[in-house]
């Protein structure tokens, strides 16, 4: 992934994907609400950071599901 910044609103549904596939207590999933809720910097760079930190097939099939 690049540093590209995405918007809020995709934020927020890359978190309910991440809460259907790895639990909506897993910390990336809290940090990608958590980031889509406040929209600072530092609280977007630590989500990016923790998805970076999941599995491939997390992260693709968060990534798939916001397609849908």
């Amino acid at each position: 992934m690049d540093e590209t910044k995405i918007d809020r609103t995709a934020m927020g549904g890359l978190a309910k994907s991440l809460a259907f596939i790895i639990g909506a207590t897993h910390p990336a999933t809290v940090a990608m609400q958590t980031a889509a809720d406040s929209g600072t910097d530092k609280n977007v760079k630590t989500a990016r950071a923790l998805f970076l930190k999941l599995r491939p097939g997390e992260r693709r099939a968060a990534m798939d599901m916001l397609s849908d």
